[in-house]
């Protein structure tokens, strides 16, 4: 899972390692946690997504 020691917090940058997820290898900014999941932004060119994913299946890069 987090191969850092240093814990995921609201303005880390993260990528998705849910081999499940279709947003497997994105990488985007924690805006918030709420228990075990996070809301990670994600931005791209015209586009901004914001997705709750469990912090099991994201990691710090």
């Amino acid at each position: 899972m987090n191969s850092s020691s240093e814990p995921i917090l609201p303005g880390t940058t993260v990528i998705v390692i849910d081999p499940g997820s279709i947003y497997k290898g994105y990488i985007g900014f924690v805006q918030r946690i709420s228990g075990n999941k996070a809301a990670v932004l994600f931005e791209g060119g015209n586009w901004d997504k914001l997705i709750t994913i469990p912090i099991k299946d994201i990691e710090r890069t």
